[in-house]
């Protein structure tokens, strides 16, 4: 038996196929947890969940979950690559609940064989994941609202922004809550902002005239709005970036003690100039690829640093991989750029391949693939990572069916 699952926010469409691409059963049913929970209790009346596969259009979220931990091979299809393959099913190309979910089990039971099953994360490895992931869009919050703020005060205090070169420093935002208008600075002197500073632990080693200086030679804003509206947008604004700032914070500390007691990172917290952060950031986003994988090759290409071939009669073309996990990529890009400021080995790949003209972003990739055979060895063999050891098998070669395996 095939199951077909079209998901929705509110509703969702199941149909159930056998071998021969007869319907079985089709039904639709509400996002609750009745229609849910009936749905599962209706599934395992066709056999056991092990052996019912369950195709998809997404790789995460309650569904999946539900379906996973009910024992179901949950097999994800792309929308992209689902919808190349409707003209099979006809030439309109129409679109129906009922319809999508017959589809993705008719496409289950004929290509299945070909597409890969999700498989169940660990929990260490997934709760490491969600705290980065978290983490980083917190990140991305914390840049859009000191932008806004940046803007905010362009328009209506330039000499407030012009004070301090760290507009998100503990410095920047404390000068901001005492001084967040033009008027309220006004009396300043260089004496009273050097003071000022030493009260709140200054550290930037400039001296009260460099400070004022900055706040006197910026441009004198032509605001209409009163000083009282200028200071609360002033203020709330401060108050955002440093709630935000807080909330990073924690999750820094959830992600310490996550990865702290986490099996993969003694194995990983050796390597060159790694962090707490981007080896948490390593291990929940190319954990699971690591362990699905059966050779190093499958597992550098499905972390996104290996350009694709497409070749066909006399063109060939080598571009840029996009189908890719970009969380998985960045992690391990970003790793690698930092990995060669400290060690030479890592330097040398690096600069080997920009002095073959390779642009940086291209070269970073090159570095993260070896850093990737690295990580391999290591996870293969348990054992830490050591430089002698793991930069002298660094080079594997390559599986040639590595890449119908990716």
């Amino acid at each position: 038996m095939y199951i077909g699952w079209d998901w929705a926010t509110e509703t969702h469409d199941v149909t159930v196929m056998d071998n021969t691409g007869a319907r079985v059963a089709r039904w639709e049913f509400t996002h609750t947890e009745e229609g849910i929970a009936r749905t599962l209790a209706k599934l395992a009346k066709y056999g056991s969940p092990a052996d019912l596969p369950v195709a998809i259009e997404t790789t995460r979220g309650l569904v999946v979950d539900r379906l996973l931990q009910a024992g179901h091979p949950v097999v994800p299809v792309h929308p992209n690559a689902f919808h190349a393959m409707r003209p099979r099913w006809g030439a309109s190309k129409a679109k129906t609940d009922a319809g999508d979910s017959l589809k993705l089990a008719d496409y289950l039971r004929t290509d299945g064989h070909f597409l890969p099953r999700l498989e169940p994360t660990g929990q260490a490895t997934m709760e490491l994941q969600a705290l980065t992931r978290q983490r980083a869009d917190h990140v991305a919050a914390r840049i859009a609202a000191v932008n806004q703020l940046a803007a905010l005060l362009d328009a209506h205090w330039p000499g407030g922004r012009a004070v301090f070169s760290s507009l998100d420093s503990d410095i920047a935002l404390a000068f901001l809550d005492r001084y967040p208008t033009p008027a309220s600075a006004a009396r300043l002197t260089a004496g009273r902002l050097e003071a000022w500073c030493k009260r709140h632990s200054y550290s930037g080693k400039r001296p009260g005239s460099v400070l004022i200086e900055r706040l006197r030679s910026a441009p004198q804003p032509a605001s209409r709005l009163g000083e009282s509206v200028i200071e609360q947008l002033v203020r709330v604004q401060v108050q955002l970036v440093r709630s935000i700032r807080a909330t990073i914070r924690v999750l820094d500390t959830a992600i310490a003690d996550a990865v702290s007691s986490h099996p993969y990172a003694p194995l990983l917290a050796t390597m060159p100039r790694i962090g707490t952060i981007n080896l948490g950031q390593i291990i929940g986003e190319i954990g699971p690829i690591l362990e699905r994988s059966r050779t190093s090759e499958q597992f550098i290409a499905e972390t996104g640093v290996v350009p694709v071939t497409r070749a066909s009669g006399k063109s060939r073309v080598v571009s840029f991989r996009h189908a890719a996990n970009r969380r998985a990529r960045l992690a391990i890009v970003g790793y690698a750029d930092n990995s060669r400021h400290a060690s030479d080995w890592a330097a040398k790949i690096y600069n080997d391949a920009r002095a073959d003209r390779k642009r940086h972003p291209h070269a970073a990739r090159i570095l993260a693939r070896a850093w990737l055979r690295v990580i391999w060895a290591c996870w293969r063999d348990g054992t830490c990572y050591d430089p002698d050891t793991h930069r002298a098998n660094n080079k594997i070669k390559p599986d040639p069916e590595a890449n119908l395996a990716a």
